[in-house]
């Protein structure tokens, strides 16, 4: 297995960026296809695609998530202050209660790999393909930019009326589930906490919104990694509790997800705010405010006016040259 993840190309522009931008960018797209298409040569379908996400979720949510924990721990005087909620948010110094919450979510991590495994063979049984598409040719950029999007749309929704309406709507079994575990700590929540629910609401709550538009599309595998990747980033990001978090709209949903987590589920559902924001249900700075901000922050309607009166001058210069030209024909 170890090979399958060494072997993923995606990883190499993440970890290594610097070592592409000296190549020209039609070495880089050959360099990336080669690596592929040995991959997918060499390798069963499934294995890549479990491979692919178990490393995906190590780097980005596990490593970070622990890094995090040793700060918040070792340094609690310090990190407190950069906590949302203070001292209430900081994760617990019992390491018999932190080693049972890393149990829990690495079982669940897991969990999450067994039921895309399950559903990815029962598929191949059914269609004789993989369920998502890994063909040797890479997927175009605007096709990768359309799948991206529309995934990242729908877990919106998704995500919304699952969290809402599914796992705190109800009295149910499984919203009282979801209570006891991912909601079993007051104040903020720190990024080791992305996966500890129960595995039942963890499959509503972070599984299908994903999972389900992605299927449906059918989408190619590396851009179902490069979704897995963003989300990933955003959620580990979002549940660390942290004040300095960069980036206005990362630090807006990292400030809506500890007030979620503070308030027991009582608002913001969504994962970017945009549809508590168009329900209602967004406390705390909203959506719109973020965005407003981070426009103003690059002063977008300032560059806006300015590419204006620059292509204005361009057109007026054009017009002055070409009428000293009509001039001097005369």
């Amino acid at each position: 297995m170890i090979d399958v993840l060494l072997s993923i190309p995606i990883l190499s522009y993440v970890f290594f960026p610097t070592a592409g931008a000296s190549l020209s960018t039609s070495v880089n797209i050959i360099f990336f296809y080669m690596t592929w298409s040995s991959l997918v040569f060499s390798h069963h379908a499934l294995e890549i695609h479990l491979s692919g996400l178990l490393v995906l979720r190590v780097i980005f949510w596990l490593v970070p998530s622990l890094i995090f924990l040793l700060f918040d721990v070792g340094l609690p005087s310090l990190a407190v202050g950069f906590k949302h909620g203070g001292r209430s948010s900081l994760p617990p110094r019992n390491a018999r209660k932190l080693a049972k919450t890393m149990g829990l979510a690495t079982l669940n991590v897991f969990v999450l790999l067994a039921v895309e495994a399950a559903v990815s063979m029962a598929y191949s049984l059914v269609s004789k393909r993989h369920i998502f598409k890994m063909s040797t040719t890479l997927p175009l950029p605007w096709t990768v930019t359309k799948h991206v999007t529309l995934i990242l749309v729908s877990r919106e929704v998704l995500m919304y009326y699952l969290h809402r309406r599914v796992l705190h709507g109800n009295n149910s079994a499984l919203a009282k589930m979801h209570m006891a575990y991912a909601h079993d700590k007051p104040g903020a929540p720190y990024s080791l906490q992305v996966y500890t629910d129960h595995p039942l609401a963890l499959l509503v709550h972070r599984f299908l919104p994903v999972y389900l538009p992605s299927v449906l599309i059918r989408t190619h595998m590396l851009t179902y990694f490069i979704v897995i990747i963003i989300t990933t980033i955003e959620e580990t990001l979002a549940m660390s509790g942290y004040t300095f978090i960069p980036g206005i709209v990362m630090s807006g949903i990292t400030a809506r997800t500890a007030i979620h987590y503070a308030g027991k589920g009582s608002s913001n559902f969504g994962a970017l705010g945009v549809m508590d924001w168009g329900h209602g249900t967004s406390k705390g700075r909203d959506v719109l405010e973020d965005v407003r901000k981070e426009a103003d922050k690059h002063h977008v309607q300032e560059r806006s006016a300015k590419k204006v009166d620059e292509g204005s001058n361009v057109v007026k210069g054009g017009m002055d040259s070409l009428r000293k030209r009509v001039k001097s024909s005369k």
